[in-house]
């Protein structure tokens, strides 16, 4: 990427989609590769990414609280995430970093809607809770559902999100791709079907196109 700490110096993108996708391995992979071009990183991950989310998402991603209503979950990752905003994205856009951060806003609008929320209603709590700490990029690892459950392994070894069955999946999914069809200048699309490699070298591309239209 041509003058890539340059263009993407001070700019939050996020990585998402639904479970199964390999959000964490390609954000992580992704930052490796922006670093050893030249840009400062800082990597985050959603819900958690502090001292105090961490132990929200131990409660959000817990069995133990299947019994747990949307409106709390709802509420809880928007605590998880007004955090992360204060303490890390914001102060590290600020110092000039890329943020790269393991899902957002985004997920709980594709989840807690999946669960009955208006997506409405998800956006004006996001507001509240991350003010103008919005993505400027939002990537999609879009796969189908029954293939992400799948390498999310045994249903016995799910977290209590993924442990909420195919059909709820499948909603989640349309809702992540219906948020990229509805926001086009702000998120993109990329297949995670196939090897790492091929995964991570077409979010490489995805990023690259977007900065270099900066």
């Amino acid at each position: 990427m041509q003058d890539a700490s340059k263009k993407l110096a001070g700019r939050f993108v996020v990585i998402d989609g639904p479970d199964g996708a390999g959000k964490s391995t390609q954000t992580a992979l992704l930052a490796e590769y922006l670093r050893a071009d030249g840009v400062e990183v800082q990597l985050v991950r959603d819900p958690g990414g502090t001292a105090i989310g961490d132990r929200i998402r131990q409660i959000l991603l817990d069995r133990a609280h299947d019994e747990m209503d949307v409106a709390c979950e709802l509420m809880l990752y928007m605590a998880s995430r007004a955090q992360l905003a204060a303490e890390i994205i914001r102060p590290a856009i600020t110092a000039g970093q890329c943020v790269l951060s393991d899902r957002y806003i985004s997920s709980t609008v594709a989840y807690q809607g999946a669960g009955g929320v208006d997506p409405d209603t998800v956006l004006t709590a996001g507001k509240i809770a991350v003010g103008p700490t919005w993505p400027d990029l939002t990537v999609i690892l879009d796969l189908p559902s029954d293939t992400g459950l799948a390498r999310a392994g045994r249903p016995a070894a799910h977290d209590r999100m993924e442990a909420k069955g195919l059909e709820f999946h499948q909603r989640v999914r349309k809702i992540f791709l219906e948020q990229a069809r509805q926001r086009p200048d702000t998120f993109t699309v990329v297949s995670a079907a196939g090897s790492i490699e091929d995964v991570q070298t077409r979010l490489r591309q995805a990023v690259e196109t977007w900065a270099n239209g900066l």
